[in-house]
Parts: structure tokens; C-alpha cells; sequence
């Protein structure tokens, strides 16, 4: 079982699948080893049909937020000790709408290791000298263009360019994905109508509340660079699991 289980986390790591990897360190059945996917499905023994079920749920739990950690469960009157062990592909931050505000935001969230994908259907936007540091440029409508990237569970998206024709279809295709973070670019009156538009397209309010609108903490700033720093914190808030309100660390 050690050799499939070995087996399947390099093809995982080839393939960029995110997968976590729990390893009993304490307590009876020191060694034992289960994978386990973002869906539940698994590939190992921790010992028990229980302990699996429990480890496996509490995986579950740390994939999407791409962190590791050591948990203890009670089984069978002993305590078992489990590290997990999350193997995630970069995270992958895809801005549509090569505006002011793109430009900062694709350097900041550089800098906090994100590979940076910019989209405009306008590719005369998308020069090499404004996006030099984005691994990828893609002047393509937004559906057909996040199709083209692959949006998964370690992909945030932020829709940026306030112009319907463009914001719209990529939200459509952001909902209709298992993306990290949706954040859309725009005041609460055009938030409003926009929510009205998507509610008519078939979206649930659960849907909806996927949605980070008006996007970004509220740092008060107005700059294109200070909205780019607010939107990069709000990401990095979800990355962790926080709202970025200082009373949730308490």
C-alpha cells in the first residue's frame, strides 16, 4: 500500500492535483498513511473504517485553504496523532480587466507567490512593458479565456474592468467554477443590478454569496495602488481562512 500510495502522490504532484497526505505520528498505527482528494475520495488505511472517515473530513477541510497541520482523534480508547500534509499547486491569481488597478495587483500578488494570469478581450491593453510580470497574457473574451487557464480550487479571480460586456461573462464562468475567491470590481449600486442580472441567469444566493463585491478590505484608499494592496489583503485573508476583521484572530 506504502509503494501505491507513493505511487499515486508523484502523479498527483505531475499533474498538479491538490491532495492531502495524512500520516499517523502518535498512538497505534505509527506510519500508517492515507490520501485523501478534495471530493472525499481516498487511498490508504489509518487503521480504522472511523479514524479514516474523520481524518478524510478534516482533510477536506485544509486542501481548499492549501495549509498543513497535526490533529489528534480519539480511536478505540487511544489517541491518535495524524499530520497532514497538503500538496497544492500554486496559487493562481487570474485579473480580467487589464486596468490601472491590474497593473499593481499582478506585481503584489507576485511578490506573494502567485502565478499571474492578466485577461482583456482588448489585447492592445495587454503590452508586455504594463504586464511584464504576469506568467501569462491572454487577449480573449473571458469565458473562452478562463476555460483556457483551468480555474481549480487554488484559483482567485478578480474582475476588474467595470465594463459589463467584459465583468459579466467572466463572472458567469468564475460561479460555474470550484474557484478560491471571486472578487468583482464596482460600488454596491452596480453590484446591485448585477446581482439582479445573474439571479436571472439561474444563480442561487449561495452562488451570489461566492462573491467578494465591492472587492477588497476597507482600507479606506482610493489610489489604484491602495486598492490593489486592499484586494491582495482580502485574498490573502481568504488564502487563510479570515475575513480580515482583526476580532476574528481573537
Amino acid at each position: 500500500m506504502q509503494e501505491a500510495i507513493f505511487r499515486t502522490l508523484r502523479r498527483s504532484l505531475a499533474d498538479q492535483e491538490s491532495i492531502a497526505l495524512a500520516t499517523v505520528v502518535a498512538g497505534p498505527g505509527v506510519g500508517c498513511q492515507l490520501l485523501v482528494w478534495p471530493g472525499g475520495q481516498t487511498l490508504g488505511d489509518l487503521g480504522s473504517p472511523r479514524l479514516n472517515q474523520r481524518a478524510s473530513l478534516y482533510a477536506e477541510q485544509l486542501i481548499p485553504a492549501q495549509q498543513s497541520a497535526r490533529q489528534a482523534f480519539d480511536s478505540d480508547r487511544a489517541t491518535v496523532d495524524v499530520f497532514f500534509e497538503v500538496v497544492a499547486p500554486p496559487l493562481k491569481l487570474v485579473v480580467v480587466g487589464a486596468v490601472h488597478v491590474a497593473e499593481h495587483l499582478i506585481r503584489l500578488a507576485r511578490e506573494l507567490g502567485f502565478e499571474t494570469v492578466i485577461v482583456d478581450p482588448r489585447a492592445a491593453f495587454l503590452s508586455q512593458e504594463r504586464f511584464a510580470g504576469a506568467s501569462q497574457r491572454i487577449g480573449a473574451w473571458p469565458q473562452k479565456a478562463l476555460l483556457q487557464v483551468g480555474i481549480d480550487e487554488s484559483t482567485f479571480v478578480a474582475v476588474l474592468s467595470h465594463d459589463p460586456k467584459i465583468d459579466l461573462p467572466a463572472i458567469e464562468s468564475a460561479l460555474r467554477s470550484p474557484a478560491r475567491y471571486i472578487g468583482v470590481l464596482g460600488s454596491k449600486k452596480s453590484h446591485k443590478k448585477r446581482l439582479s442580472k445573474l439571479r436571472d441567469m439561474g444563480f442561487s444566493e449561495l452562488d451570489l454569496k461566492r462573491l467578494h463585491a465591492p472587492i477588497g478590505l476597507d482600507l479606506g484608499g482610493r489610489r489604484a495602488v491602495e486598492i490593489a494592496l486592499a484586494i491582495a489583503a482580502q485574498m490573502v485573508a481568504v488564502h487563510h481562512g479570515r475575513t480580515g476583521d482583526p476580532k476574528d484572530a481573537r
